[in-house]
């Protein structure tokens, strides 16, 4: 307990130092890195945003890779080496420190000038604190409603604030496009653990699609750098930065409908989610004649089923009830025998038909619930000769993909099973079913299984990507054991790749949309607030987070129903920012900075009205 209370502690105390460095870094480091520029050096600026939002991707394109190798392939303190995985980082951030302060000399820096953020809150607090206090009727209207802090602060900080204020309204709509684009790691990743990542022999974990964007991002900076926007500019196209703004967040939406369009394909393939007094059922005959299977008030299996046949699908019980007793009839070669089981709603179940001392026996097993969402498989044994092993795959997010299994042991002994080196697991006689264990998804040839002191080779195949296997068991009439496998849960059929159009329209987004966005915030803000709109620039990433939060939970919706309700909102969002922006105007802040500039400490000639209230009072 003591030590968990001390990793708890550590890690807080990481996360809260990223936090505070990252606050401290990000509204700076593209201002200062603005800073750098003469006025008279515009697109060399712009440049340098592009530069810097590539750089930005670059290195977490190679942490993407490095940073799992580091941790997986290392072994320290008896497992993944994270102290090298988290050192490394550390150690180039140094580095990165020490070259940084080495350049001090040739950096053009702006001297402080104190709080700015916090004199800016001041000024628009007294404004409205101000404002309210002067509400009278009697007292002249002011032409700007941050007019009514120039009785303490000067007219050149009110009219700095005024810029600000102008470009943060019009950043209002701009969390929504960050809405869609950080749930490449959440919903898209947990859209890829439902997908096949298979590339001939290469298998990509979930999460490692997420490095199209960086790489997206570092190929569509100079394209669209040296080859779209001069394409435009050849065309006489005024492609103004809220028109790439604007042509962003239509990227980012139909990232949002392609994900849509992905998602249903996939969801052709899941498994039926039983509702209230709903149930699931499939028969595995593993008995050695065609059988049929008649259900009391239900009209399921009409035909015969024929020994070993892979089921189709998974037919539907209506059930009276939560929970209600079926009567099963069974026929074989003239012999029939008849089962009462009992099914309970919102579940999934096998019936398993065989021979036991020539006599037609059933069991009725639970079968998992629902197509898993992170990949998987489950494994068991049915009877007399045979060995049944259900299989059902998941892929997590990080090492290997795995896949739990399970075992039902229908052999009149006990069964020993070797899976991999690590991986054993010991079935009792007579029916025993084993918990679900975990696998890696892979090809099974060459299995290990010990009944007595006599040792068989199984070959169970490829457990993919989805899928929930049953792997029987059984004697050939060569008196040979063999494995036969039936597909009970299709695996994931659509390939992961289909991911890519989406990841294609959502980076060429974020490069039009992010790279203009901190260019625009920069060159509309006063010299003294350029890290201000930095930072409000920021904020709209934060809103967009929040965003997501809210949605998901007031909202539970089928996926693909949740990526059009987005791509929805961002195309309303389109709308209204496209409005907003053709009324505003563009400033150039150094204009007004020279203009004010007399004017810096002088006062407004509204002093007195600070005690209006107070003397009408007296009056």
């Amino acid at each position: 307990m003591c030590n968990q209370f001390i990793t708890r502690v550590l890690s807080m105390t990481g996360l809260s130092l990223i936090a505070l460095g990252t606050g401290g870094i990000k509204p700076c480091v593209a201002a200062f890195g603005g800073d750098q520029f003469e006025e008279e050096h515009i697109q060399e600026r712009s440049k340098f945003f592009s530069i810097f939002y590539l750089s930005i991707n670059a290195g977490s394109l190679i942490s993407t890779f490095l940073t799992p190798v580091l941790r997986g392939d290392v072994k320290c303190f008896g497992g993944d080496c994270y102290a090298l995985a988290f050192g490394v980082p550390a150690a180039l951030m140094v580095i990165a420190l020490v070259v940084f302060i080495a350049g001090n000399g040739m950096y053009k820096k702006a001297p402080p000038q104190g709080n700015v953020l916090l004199d800016v809150w001041k000024c628009i607090w007294f404004a409205v604190t101000n404002r309210i206090k002067n509400r009278s009727q009697h007292i002249p209207k002011r032409e700007h409603w941050l007019d009514w802090a120039s009785e303490k602060y000067s007219n050149q900080l009110i009219t700095e604030v005024k810029m600000v204020t102008r470009v943060l309204f019009l950043f209002i709509p701009l969390p929504m496009f960050w809405a869609l684009f950080d749930q490449q790691g959440s919903r898209w990743t947990l859209q890829a653990t439902k997908m096949n990542a298979d590339f001939g022999g290469l298998v990509l974990q979930p999460d490692q699609m997420q490095f199209l964007n960086p790489l997206l991002i570092l190929v569509f900076i100079p394209l669209f750098d040296f080859g779209l926007y001069p394409l435009m500019n050849l065309c006489k196209f005024n492609f103004t930065p809220i028109k790439k703004m604007a042509a962003g967040m239509i990227l980012g939406a139909l990232a949002f409908a392609a994900a849509a369009l992905v998602e249903l394909k996939i969801e052709e393939n899941a498994m039926p989610v039983p509702a209230p007094k709903e149930s699931y059922i499939q028969v595995l005959n593993l008995a050695d004649s065609d059988i049929k299977v008649a259900i009391q008030d239900y009209d399921l299996f009409q035909p015969p089923i024929r020994p070993f046949q892979d089921p189709i699908e998974y037919s539907k019980l209506i059930l009276n009830s939560d929970q209600q007793s079926l009567h099963f009839t069974m026929q074989s070669q003239g012999s029939s025998s008849m089962f009462n089981h009992t099914v309970q709603e919102k579940t999934l179940y096998s019936l398993i038909v065989y021979t036991a001392e020539g006599i037609l026996t059933s069991r009725l097993i639970k079968d998992m619930g629902e197509k898993p969402m992170e990949g998987m498989a489950a494994v068991s044994m049915p009877p007399g000769r045979y060995v049944m092993l259900y299989f059902t795959l998941f892929s997590f997010c990080h090492d290997e993909i795995k896949l739990p299994y399970r075992f039902i042991n229908t052999l009149d002994e006990d069964v020993n099973i070797t899976l991999t080196n690590t991986e054993f697991i010991s079935v009792k006689k007579n029916y025993s079913v084993s918990n679900y264990r975990t696998l890696a998804r892979g090809r099974y040839n060459n299995i290990k299984c010990r009944m007595g002191a006599e040792e068989i080779l199984l070959h169970l195949g490829l457990l993919d990507f989805g899928a929930v296997y049953t792997v029987v068991i059984t004697n050939t009439s060569a008196n040979t054991v063999q494995a036969r496998t039936m597909e009970d849960i299709a695996g994931n059929n659509v390939h992961i790749s289909w991911q890519i159009p989406q990841y294609l329209l959502i980076s060429a987004g974020e490069v039009i949309f992010s790279i203009t966005g901190l260019s625009f915030s920069y060159s509309q803000a006063p010299a003294s607030m350029k890290s201000v709109l930095q930072a409000g620039w920021l904020l709209t990433v934060a809103f967009g987070n929040v965003i997501v939060l809210i949605v998901a939970q007031s909202a539970p919706l089928a996926q693909w129903a949740e990526f059009v309700l987005f791509a929805v909102l961002l195309f309303v969002v389109f709308i209204i920012f496209s409005i907003m922006g053709y009324f505003y105007t563009s400033l150039n802040p150094e204009e007004f900075s020279n203009k004010d500039n007399d004017d810096k400490q002088e006062t407004s000639s509204y002093k007195n009205m600070i005690g209006l209230v107070s003397k009408k009072t007296e009056l």
